[in-house]
């Protein structure tokens, strides 16, 4: 046995508890005692030993081809994200040396640019904190802050959780995008640290981490119920930034001709600039006009 954590076993076992008989085509006879599947019933459909797939989930065998892998994938009904997190978790890692992440720092262009954007926009590390922001990503969002944590703020403070009219949904998709940005490193130090946190004060992030869900945090209509707008639609496009590990250019925009687009410049219009020194926080001053009329 290793002392390194048991991911894989984790994983499939999260799974399979999401996964009904009915799901998988097994007849329900009698009353079942555990959610999801049964052990054998998975190494059955997956055509394996019920005692091979008891030592994956116990972590005596952590190397599974990866055929194996792509069989326990189709009967945990993975798609192809989760199915490529699946196969990196079986892939096995050299040991290292546990240690404190550097300090992720956004190359001076990225950061230039993100202050000279009249859309809202800002960087994301890869631990979803955010490393640089313009004004108007923040005159959306006052939590949109050079230093504040997105996973943080969307699970512990209630007027973030209110911009979202679809929450429940916007939760689980960070969730599953933050554990895909993180990959098989959820024994990096930054990582324990803040899903310990999250856990303890959110019982909703507690349950949504123990799903395993992972995904692609992509490009994608989003609603935001502005305390003073009211609800905008606005298109969110996520790019990788070149040179770094992780980091992601988020920008808003509405579409052309849109209630949302005069609303996003009515907000525009309240700001004293849009641009500010690369590398510094945008936040709007306090004294700030307000918007009328809304």
């Amino acid at each position: 046995m290793t002392d390194e954590p048991n991911l894989l076993g984790a994983y499939v076992r999260a799974r399979r508890e999401l996964v009904t008989p009915e799901q998988a085509g097994i007849p329900v006879l009698g009353v079942r005692r555990v959610p999801g599947l049964r052990r054998e019933e998975v190494a059955m459909l997956a055509g394996i030993s019920a005692d091979y797939y008891l030592r994956l989930e116990q972590g005596r065998d952590r190397n599974p081809s990866v055929q194996v892998l792509e069989s326990l994938a189709r009967v945990l009904r993975l798609d192809e994200d989760a199915t490529a997190y699946l196969l990196s978790l079986g892939a096995g890692r050299p040991r290292r040396r546990r240690r404190r992440p550097r300090k992720e720092t956004v190359p001076p262009g990225i950061a230039g640019l993100v202050s000279a954007l009249p859309l809202p926009a800002l960087v994301e590390g890869r631990y979803l904190d955010v490393l640089a922001v313009n004004a108007l990503a923040t005159a959306l969002s006052p939590r949109l802050a050079v230093g504040a944590n997105r996973l943080r703020d969307a699970f512990l403070d209630p007027a973030e959780q209110a911009l979202y009219p679809d929450w429940p949904d916007a939760g689980a998709g960070m969730v599953a995008g933050f554990r895909r940005s993180v990959g098989a490193e959820t024994d990096d130090p930054r990582v324990i640290d803040l899903v310990g946190e999250l856990s303890l004060a959110s019982p909703e992030f507690s349950r949504l981490w123990a799903r395993h869900d992972v995904a692609a945090c992509e490009g994608a209509a989003k609603h935001i119920d502005h305390p003073q707008l009211g609800l905008l639609r606005l298109n969110r496009e996520r790019l990788g930034v070149s040179g770094t590990t992780g980091q992601t250019l988020v920008v808003y925009h509405p579409d052309p001709d849109s209630d949302s687009a005069e609303k996003l410049a009515l907000l525009a219009s309240t700001l004293p600039t849009l641009w500010t020194r690369p590398g510094t926080s945008s936040r709007p001053t306090p004294d700030a006009p307000r918007i009328p009329g809304v």
